[in-house]
């Protein structure tokens, strides 16, 4: 499968503050941000919580990229933890959250890829250093934050893709089977191993995976703790395209942006309906979820829009309206 040209992520470095543009928080009840500047209230809460993490001393883990140009909607979020090789520590995980809350309330946000810069590693799972070192209580509860991030993840309202470029095991898979779709290396590795380890696939693995590859497959899978690649992961249904690795080491994300692109000219509330009806349906058969999915969608100028421009033989414009 040929792979197109992406854009390059930098590394993930603590933002600064631009001059001219003023942010306030007000405390409370309702709290909100405020800026001086046009930038968004979700944008402003970003740039706000990286210089908290900034100012307390704290490596940021895990930021967010927002492309430009013919690119304009689509969206990243980059896993740089270089040292523990993306695992899902604690500041890992409260990074995260805090990016994709931001993006649940972010409408100018169509399409979020989810990316690593960490070579050969798409995440490692849970940090096991980390919960060696925990109580049995703190362990349900941390094993509860990976349950609510996954999940805040899955209800994102536009579509996520996954580019798998390495490793993605145990909590890294479950992260990656949070998102729509997935486009992974064909060297990549994957699995639920969480057996080997004396452990279950408590991140929503252990229902994600049979939902995506089926229950019998996905309980071999589970039951043995295997590590497949990219390529095998393909044949299962697992992920949606397997690409050969470059020399960059990037081509799952290359491929995932392409499939981005591919989905970012159509009609965004359209496809955030069609999400919300397929992931909904997929629990019940609900035809009365259809019928109010599509009452959201028959107003919309972008529902005449693709109409008069169909009919008119000319490519849509859409405008999220």
């Amino acid at each position: 499968m040929r792979t197109r040209h992406g854009i390059h992520s930098p590394g993930c470095r603590p933002q600064r503050r631009s001059p001219g543009r003023s942010v306030h928080l007000s405390h409370g009840r309702g709290a909100q941000l405020v800026t001086g500047g046009s930038r968004s209230v979700a944008a402003v809460a970003r740039t706000h919580n990286r210089q908290l993490h900034a100012e307390a001393g704290e490596a940021v883990e895990v930021d967010l990229k927002r492309l430009d140009g013919g690119d304009d909607g689509i969206v990243e979020v980059v896993m740089c933890r270089q040292k523990a090789r993306n695992a899902l520590g604690h500041l890992f995980v409260s990074q995260m959250r805090e990016l994709v809350s931001s993006l649940s309330s972010d409408a100018a946000a169509r399409v979020v890829v989810f990316r690593s810069l960490v070579p050969g590693v798409f995440c490692a799972g849970a940090d096991l250093k980390e919960r060696a070192l925990m109580i049995n209580s703190e362990s349900d509860l941390f094993v509860h934050g990976l349950r609510s991030l996954m999940t805040q993840i899955a209800v994102l309202p536009m579509p996520t893709i996954a580019a798998i470029d390495g490793v993605a095991l145990g909590g890294g898979l479950e992260l990656a089977l949070a998102c729509d779709l997935r486009c992974a290396a064909s060297s990549a590795h994957m699995g639920l191993i969480e057996t080997t380890r004396g452990l279950l696939p408590g991140a929503g693995g252990s229902q994600r995976l049979p939902r995506t590859i089926g229950v019998t497959l996905a309980k071999e899978l589970i039951f043995t703790g295997r590590r497949i690649d990219g390529q095998t992961a393909l044949e299962m249904g697992l992920v949606n395209r397997a690409v050969e690795q470059n020399e960059a080491g990037d081509a799952a994300y290359r491929e995932a942006l392409s499939l981005a692109r591919e989905i970012l000219p159509q009609a965004p509330i359209a496809v955030r309906m069609a999400k919300e009806a397929m992931n909904r349906g997929v629990e019940v058969i609900d035809l009365y979820l259809f019928y109010i999915c599509s009452l959201k969608v028959i107003p919309t100028r972008d529902r005449q829009e693709g109409m008069a421009a169909f009919i008119e033989k000319r490519p849509p414009k859409y405008i999220g309206e």
